[in-house]
């Protein structure tokens, strides 16, 4: 991620939107695009490097990244044409809870998505289409929790790039599939809550095809100094629409090949 800003946003800015998410932990904050305007992706990322930072320091291990903003139609919701990008931390993977604990989230929704284990890294090279899907040792379903520190989720680009892509928690699948058995682009979703069909998609729906938003993560990633390592979980980006998913709630994405993936919510609001 960059180190520094547009030289025409002042430090303090950037430091004043750290202090406003970081205190967002247990009530949702005023949107940051007040700080850094509505285009500077620089300035966003700058701050989402430093909680990152604040992150590592207090403990947090970095274990992959997760794409966001792949559907062309959420771009031009929010005036955009390029994805984004957050950091994903150990402590978000939940799969082996019984339940999504609830009052680690503000707002959450869920998306299904691929999730893709790199078996090599992604730093040299020219990171086309060969080297990545090269690079792919395996992939399974997933359920990405995004949640928000911005009140009503009422985001622009900045806001979700300073707030870590709007990153929450995750669940993944237990069936683990190679790209020689699936096409990632040719992958059918079905998403359900509470038995309820509430979201439909297509690997196709994600960048044209999940792998395509994998390169365009590595290239950005390497780009900002923090390419890509062996090792590391990448979450593709959604298939289909979010879901908002309150206390109680039990969803379920069902994954054409790669199969299903159920996480149910803890009835704990957060406090």
């Amino acid at each position: 991620m960059p180190t520094t800003t547009s030289e025409a946003l002042p430090n303090s800015s950037v430091l004043a939107a750290v202090e406003r998410l970081a205190a967002a932990t247990a009530t949702p904050c005023p949107p940051v695009r007040d700080l850094l305007g509505t285009d500077d992706i620089a300035a966003a990322y700058a701050v989402q490097q430093r909680l990152t930072d604040q992150r590592v320091a207090a403990g947090g291990t970095i274990t992959g990244r997760k794409i966001g903003l792949t559907s062309p139609a959420v771009q031009q919701q929010l005036g955009v044409d390029q994805p984004d990008f957050g950091v994903l931390f150990a402590d978000m993977d939940v799969t082996g809870l019984p339940e999504v604990p609830s009052d680690r989230l503000l707002q959450p929704k869920a998306e299904a998505e691929i999730a893709f284990v790199l078996g090599a890294d992604l730093i040299d090279g020219d990171l086309d289409d060969a080297q990545i899907r090269a690079a792919v040792a395996r992939a399974a379903a997933a359920l990405e929790i995004v949640d928000s520190r911005i009140a009503d989720w009422d985001i622009t680009i900045t806001d979700t790039v300073a707030d870590n892509g709007s990153s929450g928690l995750y669940v993944l699948g237990e069936n683990w599939f190679t790209l020689d058995e699936f096409e990632p682009r040719d992958v059918a979703m079905q998403l359900y809550a509470d038995d309820a069909l509430v979201s439909e998609g297509t690997g196709a729906a994600c960048l044209g095809d999940p792998l395509q938003a994998l390169a365009w993560l590595a290239r950005t990633a390497r780009d900002y100094g923090q390419p890509l390592r062996a090792g590391q979980v990448i979450l593709s980006g959604a298939l289909g629409p979010m879901v908002p998913t309150p206390p109680g709630t039990t969803v379920r994405a069902e994954l054409s090949t790669l199969g299903t993936v159920t996480a149910t919510f803890s009835k704990g609001t957060h406090s």
